[in-house]
Formats: C-alpha cells, sequence, structure tokens
C-alpha cells in the first residue's frame, strides 16, 4: 500500500488515520510529515487529503497534495535560532539595553538595566521610557533622539543620566538609539 510503502513506520497510523478520514469525507489541511526519498534523505511535506468523488457525487477515493516543506523549514529554524540567539545576547549583554514600541512604551529590558537601574523587566515594560524613567531635565532632548530613530535617523553616543528605582543614585547612561525593524522593513 501507498502508506507502508512511502510512510515512515512512526508515522504511518496517523498518515493512514488523514486517509481514511478523507474517504469518508473529512477533510485535512496542513498536514505535516515526513517522508523519505529512495536514498533515504527525509523530506517535510505538507499534505492536504480531500475525498475524490464520481459524476454522482460518491466517494471513489482521496487526492492528497503535498508540498515540500523541507527548505522554507530549515530556514525557519534557522531563523528562529538566530533570534533565539539574539534575544539570549540583548538579554546577557553586559549593557543596559532597553527598547521602545512606537508609542515609546518599554518593549525590551534586558537584565544589566534591571541590576542598575532596580526597576525589573516586568515594572519596566509597557511603560512609557521618557516619563516614567527619564529625569525632567532630559525628557525633552531623550524623547527628541528616540523620535528620531522611530523616524529612522540613529544616534550614537547621547549621554544622559538616569536615576535608579529609590533614587539612591544617578547613573550616566551613553545612549546608541537605532530603529527596530520588523520582518517588512517598517519600524516598530
Amino acid at each position: 500500500s501507498l502508506v507502508n510503502t512511502f510512510i515512515h513506520i512512526d508515522h504511518r497510523a496517523s498518515v493512514s488515520d488523514v486517509l481514511t478520514r478523507a474517504l469518508f469525507g473529512d477533510e485535512s489541511s496542513n498536514y505535516e510529515l515526513p517522508l523519505f526519498t529512495k536514498a533515504g534523505e527525509q523530506r517535510d511535506i505538507l499534505l492536504n487529503a480531500t475525498a475524490r468523488r464520481d459524476a454522482k457525487g460518491d466517494i471513489i477515493g482521496v487526492v492528497g497534495v503535498g508540498q515540500d516543506i523541507t527548505e522554507i523549514k530549515t530556514a525557519s529554524e534557522r531563523a528562529q535560532r538566530i533570534a533565539d540567539d539574539l534575544t539570549r545576547l540583548i538579554e546577557t549583554a553586559n549593557a543596559p539595553i532597553f527598547g521602545i514600541d512606537v508609542h515609546g512604551n518599554v518593549s525590551e529590558w534586558n537584565a544589566k538595566a534591571s541590576s542598575l537601574l532596580g526597576y525589573s523587566k516586568m515594572e519596566a515594560m509597557g511603560k512609557n521610557l521618557v516619563s516614567g524613567f527619564i529625569t525632567q531635565e532630559f525628557r525633552e532632548s531623550v524623547n527628541q533622539v528616540l523620535s528620531s530613530a522611530l523616524l529612522g535617523t540613529e544616534t550614537a553616543n547621547f549621554e544622559f543620566p538616569l536615576f535608579t528605582k529609590h533614587f539612591e543614585r544617578k547613573i550616566q547612561i551613553l545612549m546608541s538609539a537605532t530603529p527596530r525593524r520588523g520582518p517588512d522593513g517598517q519600524i516598530i
């Protein structure tokens, strides 16, 4: 049979179930399974299975349409590993790193920012960076730098003070502000 010939033993039961359900009119879409080539190479397939009907509408078989998604899946996994690496890099950097969304609210706050300023990531996330964490006399200039970054203009080595959570001490920050872009290239 098709299943016993081309489907790996680990997936035969589930593929057989998908095909059997299609024989009874229960169609499946986007079912992912591995197929192995004659040379033993694994290919990842996205399968859609639907009932095949005759002119009277009676089910006479199953039509399966598969798409080889091996390269797409490999690229996606690679991109996820890179994203995970970058997230760890940001979180464990020995410099405070914070990010804002297009509304100026904190969207990133690494461990060093937490340890230096005393605000946990949970306390900082979602709060307006300028009004919540910047001293009054620097709010306008910091806001200007951040607004420029949100418009695509980068700024390097902008210095300003931040006070710790309980105003125990002032910390001089040397900030570089760059726009963060989404997959479509738009600033987020």
